[in-house]
């Protein structure tokens, strides 16, 4: 089993646990032969950023796989679903007081302070027949498209880069990752991962954070895997 590229996130899987960046965890990035993408539910600029301060090649999944980009000299790809994350928006805020997370950054989803119900937020939505969701990540409360995540955003990220969602090791933290550690060739939740993550990986790691990234890609090349 060879693999051929690793997607990894970035808040809670390759930084401390106050979210600076993880500066072993990047020495170890650096070190790889094989191509690094980023993934997460943040902004696309903040991906890249990200992405330049490792030293990778730009190519990054943002908003939860609703922005993807594969080189720093070409502009980002936007899915379409920001409408309807605005309706349910409105809708919430209509019964909870809600606090918008980079409203002028985000193209494909709203992101939210986490200091409301959720579980409330979550039975008001069933009421109505909106199309989208709500993740935790444990950063922001995120209102989605049900039809984008990390997942697809791999699928579509690696074919551009001519290879299959498949050729890639995605290691995460968050529930957020789940449908990208399932269309992945194999996922490795870092220690402090929660359940969910945990559950769909086929490796946890026993150290957290930026350790457990180091411990992932440790396991992959004492395999023979990268």
């Amino acid at each position: 089993m060879k693999f051929k590229a690793i997607v990894v996130d970035i808040d809670g899987t390759i930084t401390c646990e106050k979210r600076e960046l993880h500066l072993e965890a990047v020495k170890k990035i650096r070190s790889l032969k094989v191509p690094v993408v980023l993934a997460t539910g943040n902004i696309l600029c903040y991906a890249r950023t990200t992405s330049k301060l490792i030293g990778l090649d730009g190519a990054v999944i943002a908003e939860n796989g609703g922005a993807i980009t594969v080189r720093f000299d070409l502009q980002g790809t936007f899915e379409e679903s920001l409408e309807e994350c605005e309706k349910a928006y409105s809708f919430l805020s209509e019964n909870l007081k809600l606090t918008k997370l980079d409203p002028f950054y985000r193209k494909t989803e709203i992101a939210l302070r986490r200091d409301f119900d959720l579980k409330k937020a979550r039975a008001l939505l069933k009421t109505q027949n909106f199309d989208v969701e709500m993740v935790d990540t444990k950063y922001a409360i995120h209102i989605k498209s049900i039809k984008i995540n990390k997942g697809v955003g791999l699928q579509k990220l690696a074919s551009l880069m001519g290879l299959e969602a498949e050729d890639f090791v995605a290691i995460g933290d968050s529930a957020n990752d789940a449908e990208m550690f399932e269309v992945s060739g194999f996922g490795i939740a870092v220690g402090n991962g929660d359940e969910k993550i945990k559950q769909v990986a086929n490796y946890v790691t026993e150290a957290s954070f930026g350790d457990g990234t180091v411990e992932a890609i440790e396991f992959l090349e004492s395999n023979g895997w990268i």
